[in-house]
């Protein structure tokens, strides 16, 4: 189970990711982001080491806001081998230094979504401690998900995952409120629109041989 503590991050998360999403395929901005903290939730890691968020922010700097997902891992220590996925690091209050990851390219994140895929695991409120979140819902149809190591591709459209068996995890980093026809699987969240309405869409599906076939 995830603690979460009330404290102080220098820089911020948003900081972070205002320096981070520009460098990203799939940002749509031309200039610096204006990011607001909008939704999102968090998975827990069984070992209790690693920090899990899937963070939704706004950006309002262009002509209409545009949403983001964010997943990220915050860890102790630097991951071996992801020097690519630093998103950057922080002095939080209470533990110390964090180093921050774009969480497709961490383990631990990739295994528990892969879980809630499957309805192994819980999605977590983003905020509150050993708060289970409703609003996140998931599907899948399919065998057993492997694993291990796969391969991470970015583009315009978002991010995917190719698992070791073939199957294709979709980050949908602007979140779309449907998935597609093609998806075995989905997981759908949801975050505070600027205009106010709570807004719901497509966070991640997956895509296997036989689904695309």
């Amino acid at each position: 189970m995830a603690i979460i503590h009330h404290t102080t991050l220098k820089p911020t998360k948003l900081e972070l990711l205002t320096t981070w999403l520009p460098t990203r395929p799939w940002y749509a901005g031309t200039g610096t982001p204006e990011l607001t903290k909008a939704g999102g939730f968090r998975l827990d890691d069984p070992e209790g080491e690693v920090g899990i968020e899937f963070m939704v922010a706004v950006d309002s700097s262009g002509p209409g806001p545009v949403a983001y997902l964010a997943p990220l891992t915050y860890r102790a220590a630097p991951l071996p081998g992801a020097d690519h996925a630093l998103v950057g690091t922080m002095e939080h209050g209470v533990l110390g230094p964090r180093w921050a990851y774009d969480g497709i390219h961490d383990p631990v994140l990739r295994t528990e979504l892969l879980a809630l895929f499957e309805g192994r695991t819980q999605a977590q409120a983003q905020s509150l401690t050993d708060t289970p979140d409703h609003e996140v819902t998931h599907s899948y149809t399919g065998p057993g998900l492997p694993t291990g190591p796969g391969e991470v591709t970015e583009d315009q459209d978002g991010t995917g995952l190719t698992l070791p068996d073939g199957t294709v995890l979709r980050l949908h980093r602007r979140p779309r409120p449907t998935a597609p026809e093609t998806a075995a699987g989905q997981v759908c969240g949801a975050w505070d629109a600027p205009d106010g309405i709570r807004a719901r869409a497509v966070f991640a599906t997956l895509h296997t041989a036989r689904s695309a076939g």
